[in-house]
């Protein structure tokens, strides 16, 4: 039997913040980055609030030997710290490390959200062109409704995200709105609906 806790049938996805933006690029992600961390962090407090579950899936930028704190300690030491250290998990979020792209490729996170009897997510973070788009993209194909607010993604190239975003709309069927639209409680009403829906 699950001793997983109780939650709404909604979580929050934060896709690689945690970076030490060692890349050849990497200042031109922190450049696009710094504008959204604010939203990041918006949008964590306020699921949070409703009792949504957080959960970070994140490289770990080949150190495997690193959990959560140790990766967390070796980005705040890295160009990207005043990015990172606005969205520094909490104890009580969820951390996965994933391989490559995409937040589902080799993690246990499908096992996780099925666990916790997840049909929503809500997705954010770095980069929006590469691993949001990936990640959303294996998202749709396992039958979760999506959002992903267009002001709480980045990729080097604004152009970039704005079609990554155009893409994950059009052709996922993701609600894109900014994430000060987002209704938190008409959210979780109408995933617990789509809940019930799939059980009968």
């Amino acid at each position: 039997m699950s001793s997983t806790p109780s939650y709404p049938p909604v979580a929050l996805l934060i896709i690689d913040v945690i970076n030490d933006f060692d890349f050849p690029e990497g200042h031109m992600l922190i450049e696009q980055a710094l504008p959204i961390a604010p939203n990041i962090a918006d949008l964590k407090n306020k699921a949070k609030e409703n009792g949504i579950p957080v959960i970070y899936v994140n490289d770990n930028f080949g150190k495997w030997q690193s959990d959560r704190k140790k990766l967390v300690n070796y980005c705040l030491e890295k160009e990207g710290k005043e990015f990172v250290e606005q969205l520094v998990p909490e104890d009580n979020d969820f951390f996965i490390i994933k391989p490559m792209h995409s937040a589902f490729f080799s993690t246990p996170l499908s096992t996780l959200l099925h666990d916790m009897k997840i049909t929503t997510l809500i997705l954010a973070g770095l980069a929006g062109n590469i691993c949001v788009l990936f990640s959303a993209n294996d998202a749709f194909m396992r039958d979760f409704t999506l959002y992903v607010p267009e002001d709480c993604s980045a990729s080097n190239i604004t152009e970039d995200n704005e079609r990554a975003i155009l893409l994950i709309k059009n052709t996922l069927r993701a609600d894109t709105s900014s994430s000060h639209e987002l209704n938190f409680k008409k959210i979780i009403k109408e995933a617990e609906q789509n809940k019930k829906r799939t059980i009968l």
